[in-house]
């Protein structure tokens, strides 16, 4: 009889916690069957593509824009991108600096396959982006987590950034706007990380996917921050700014060679992205201001109407995040963990929120609230939750 065997990678996927999205799927199950399930656990942007852009890829699509691609990208985007990096940078960018790649999570994936060995050590504060792990798990690679504390509103601390780099450290990974709690990183402090890792000849990782979604001040990039760019990474794309989540288009801008490095791994793994979807792409970023402005208001209104209502329910706190898609409610006071809150309030409500545990230590007091649910559906979820701990038969603790 045939016995399969599989890659470590592939063992280590398999071996990954099942358990995070546990509350998630259930409550997909029950949608299934018919209940009124409200979801507020994904952050998939719940606007469409704008039109213009779909007009403008139908037409690409018409004149045969649909062969192999150059392994770092089609060259009208990848000018695109660095036109955009150049205004908001001191630093003049290349569109030699740029490669593309089939969405953010894979550009995480092959920048940090180019950079780590296997074993080696990744530093990443944390709470993070819950696709950290399984792409750290498939690479191998230790993971230091550096804690940004809830009572702090999960700020920054480069302090405790650079006190966790140690000598094994060769790549630091930070997310600025921060997947899920919103923190931004200020321009002093990732010019000073940028400065010290590079003197500790260590690569500075940026993945700024929430960088056109932001509130109380505009987002600055690690590239516009930093003095030196030969040991920065940013990485970004399109899918919530745009609400091109399933276009998969993200890209790295980095210099030297990690440059050419990036684009013999795009070369081997995937043969290059879409002709139609780059040059959509290329003409979003040129023609995108009203629809991102647009989108970005709607998220504002959101965020106020989740950060008003939960301030007023017993039990339960938040602050206004100053950026991003997402609000981190405290249920510590009405639940022994987001989890069992998470899990609870599905069961006695129809709501599926997302327990914070996943994305790190610091969050497991924590649930996520997604603002990508339109001001109907979140008005009634957040009425449900209102009865939730306001009722007798709650049992989150």
């Amino acid at each position: 009889m045939f016995k399969p065997k599989f890659s470590l990678p592939s063992d280590a996927l398999n071996r990954a916690d099942a358990d995070v999205w546990a509350v998630s799927t259930r409550a997909h199950e029950l949608a299934d069957k018919g209940e009124d399930v409200i979801f507020l656990c994904v952050g998939d942007p719940n606007f469409d593509t704008p039109e213009p852009i779909l007009d403008y890829t139908r037409a690409r699509l018409g004149v045969g824009r649909t062969h192999y691609s150059p392994d770092a990208g089609e060259p009208v985007l990848r000018r695109a991108i660095a036109t955009i990096e150049s205004k908001v940078s001191p630093h003049p960018c290349s569109p030699d600096d740029v490669v593309v790649f089939p969405g953010g999570t894979n550009a995480i994936y092959s920048v940090l396959a180019c950079l780590l060995n296997p074993g080696e050590e990744i530093v990443i504060p944390e709470p993070m982006y819950i696709g950290y792990v399984p792409i750290c798990d498939a690479l191998r690679l230790e993971v230091k987590r550096v804690a940004c504390p809830a009572d702090n509103n999960f700020a920054f601390d480069v302090e405790s950034i650079k006190s966790a780099i140690g000598k094994d450290t060769r790549v630091v990974m930070i997310n600025t706007p921060v997947n899920p709690t919103g923190a931004m990183a200020t321009p002093e402090q990732l010019r000073e990380l940028a400065a010290y890792c590079r003197e500790r000849n260590v690569w500075l990782v940026s993945d700024e996917m929430y960088s056109m979604i932001t509130f109380a001040r505009r987002h600055t990039s690690l590239r516009t921050a930093a003095e030196h760019l030969d040991n920065v990474v940013v990485i970004d794309g399109l899918s919530k700014s745009h609400a091109m989540s399933g276009w998969r288009l993200g890209w790295a801008v980095a210099q030297g060679a990690l440059v050419e490095r990036l684009a013999q791994w795009a070369g081997a793994t995937m043969f290059g992205c879409p002709q139609f979807i780059q040059e959509a792409a290329a003409f979003a970023l040129e023609f995108d201001g009203y629809f991102v402005e647009q989108m970005r208001s709607a998220y504002e209104k959101r965020r106020e109407l989740i950060v008003e209502r939960i301030g007023n329910m017993p039990g339960l706190s938040c602050y206004a995040p100053d950026a991003g898609m997402f609000v981190m409610v405290d249920v510590s006071r009405v639940a022994e963990s987001g989890e069992a809150f998470a899990s609870a309030l599905l069961d006695a409500e129809r709501v599926s929120v997302l327990p914070g545990a996943p994305f790190g230590p610091s969050a497991v007091n924590h649930v996520r609230l997604t603002l990508a649910a339109d001001e109907a559906d979140l008005r009634r979820a957040l009425d449900r939750i209102e009865h939730f701990v306001t009722s007798d038969n709650r049992q989150a603790g």
